[in-house]
């Protein structure tokens, strides 16, 4: 039999010990210690998977215990939940950026403590996961003869950049470092316009660049593709010059392209945070302007350390969340405005947090996308809204279709039809019941894969929307190779219209094209009678928005609903 992994417990108070102990004896080889001493003594005689430790401790306190982890190569690994005797956010904050996988608030509630160890378990077993591809990585590296260099530009490569950086700030303790983190604006369009050979001058020229720029007191290195990033002391960073700089180098190989960089910078305010973290806080600070056509670099801010935190904390809640059925779905109807009567409705994901209250999808959802746990949420809010249609026919009465969300990571799973199938079965629905809302950006991430899965799902009896039409750049590039049952306007259209005449003739085009094509049109966003007007006089008859009202609690809009329904 395997030998059970070791978890080391660190609290002064005996009965914290003996109740936690208790929680996972039957996991766990469960060794104890009264304070930090004692509790290093014991990691550095013998292997530990985990560690409990209190912040509040006399001898030395749960903050030193973890400092010391943390910064010493043969224990950085070891996972460290922090126990606090209440929750007030700067604790458990300064733990966090110190390297805490997580954070536990007494009194213990079981549940809650043996589902954050689990995660934290899961997320050490993927890193070690990780660690065992770089390390393969780094023998075929060997192999080939690139050790520390970026076989392409010659400068560092990422594993190399971060233990050099590392090296660099630990040996100039009194030196103040910004990391500088740095991609090119489309670069894969250069790739496609040009030969890949012209995309590799460019990468090779930068990196020459930046090793100037690094001169004997920074390093740079390429992270991956056109990512690149820089060490450099604080008062050497002159982010205008240096980006003049560069534009002038790429400038000097004549390519007939703009080709623009951007930068993020972080201000190092913690040296004992590991390489990667600060390179995805400088990363974060270059995302706020990619997109920006005038600003050409960020810093990272206190803003965006908030919101780093923020996404911590959801990222370690969502699965206890949707375990908990913390989410919900929250109802808005979309009316014909002829007959002025409920059509369809739109059933849009909510979180109910225990200690935050309601939280709103723009919150957690883009954390959601960015993690993969959007296909989860998604196929549990499927299941409410099969569920509540279930209602509706055992209410009698007509049944209201409710329309569903489909998100991009949806349709790389080749289960997504057969799932889809098994909840009619399950619910005993009809197809034209659940109506299936989809994005451009799922198209544009990969058209031959969404336009089959399309076929598919209305050869299925599934009505597809496409939603937010007119958001994107290629809307109309779509509908000449995508076949879809109606198109759902996005309020930022709408909203032009009321400012610019050019705008009210491409929504009257649309919708006169929409019918050429014998395709539905819903209008979202819709708050006043005037835009009602508007659209009831170009031919739109379908309406979704707050002027008939705001997304509803189930049990809210089914009294709505019985309401219009005795009306009529």
């Amino acid at each position: 039999m395997d030998e059970k992994p070791v978890m080391l417990i660190v609290d002064d108070v005996e009965i914290n010990r003996v109740v936690l102990a208790q929680f996972f004896q039957d996991e766990y080889t469960i060794i104890e210690a009264v304070n930090g001493q004692e509790a290093l003594k014991v990691i550095e005689s013998q292997s530990v998977s985990i560690v409990l430790v209190d912040l509040v401790m006399p001898v030395m306190d749960g903050f030193e215990v973890l400092s010391y982890i943390k910064h010493h190569d043969q224990y950085a690994q070891i996972p460290v939940i922090v126990m606090t005797a209440r929750s007030d956010g700067s604790s458990e904050a300064r733990a966090m950026e110190m390297g805490a996988a997580d954070y536990i608030v007494k009194p213990y509630n079981p549940t809650i403590v043996r589902c954050r160890v689990k995660n934290v378990m899961a997320r050490q077993e993927n890193e070690w996961r990780k660690v065992e591809q770089v390390a393969k990585d780094q023998q075929l590296a060997l192999m080939h003869g690139y050790i520390e260099k970026d076989s392409l530009t010659g400068i560092y490569n990422r594993e190399t950049f971060y233990r050099k950086a590392a090296a660099l700030m630990q040996a100039n303790r009194g030196v103040s470092y910004n990391i500088v983190y740095l991609d090119i604006s489309s670069f894969k369009a250069i790739n496609d316009m040009f030969r890949i050979d012209t995309g590799n001058l460019v990468l090779k020229t930068a990196a020459v660049y930046f090793q100037v720029v690094a001169g004997d007191t920074g390093i740079c290195g390429r992270i991956e593709a056109d990512h690149f990033a820089l060490c450099l002391p604080a008062s050497q960073v002159d982010m205008d010059g240096i980006m003049e700089g560069l534009d002038r180098t790429i400038a000097s190989l004549g390519i007939s392209h703009n080709i623009v960089f951007h930068a993020g910078v972080y201000p190092v305010d913690n040296a004992f945070l590991p390489i990667d973290q600060m390179c995805g806080r400088a990363y974060m600070a270059l995302s706020r302007i990619k997109d920006d056509y005038k600003a050409r670099y960020a810093y990272y801010d206190q803003g965006m350390r908030d919101l780093m935190i923020e996404e911590q904390m959801i990222v370690r809640d969502m699965e206890f969340a949707l375990v908990g059925r913390q989410f919900c779905i929250y109802l808005q109807p979309v009316y014909n405005i002829k007959t002025n009567e409920i059509v369809s409705v739109e059933a849009l994901a909510r979180w109910n947090h225990p200690h935050n209250g309601l939280i709103s999808p723009s919150r957690f959802i883009p954390v959601f996308e960015r993690s993969g746990f959007i296909g989860r949420l998604d196929r549990f809010i499927w299941e409410e809204a099969c569920r509540f249609l279930q209602l509706q026919r055992e209410r009698g009465g007509k049944v209201v279709p409710v329309s569903v969300n489909v998100s991009r990571l949806d349709f790389y799973n080749l289960g997504l039809l057969d799932f889809l199938q098994g909840l009619l079965k399950k619910y005993e629905l009809e197809p034209w019941m659940l109506k299936l809302e989809v994005t451009e950006s799922a198209y544009t991430d990969n058209p031959q894969q969404m336009i089959e899965m399309v076929g598919k799902l209305r050869a299925s009896g599934f009505v597809v929307i496409m939603d937010d039409f007119g958001q994107g750049y290629s809307s109309l590039n779509l509908l000449k190779d995508l076949t879809v049952d109606a198109l759902k306007i996005d309020m930022s259209l709408l909203q032009e219209v009321e400012r610019s005449e050019r705008a009210g003739v491409i929504m009257e085009t649309v919708v006169a094209m929409a019918k050429k094509l014998d395709m539905d049109i819903i209008v979202e966003g819709v708050e006043t009678k005037d835009q009602v007007e508007y659209l009831a006089g170009i031919g739109c008859e379908t309406i979704q928005g707050y002027y008939f009202s705001r997304p509803l609690p189930e049990a809210d809009f089914l009294v709505r609903m019985l309401r219009e329904q005795a009306a009529e």
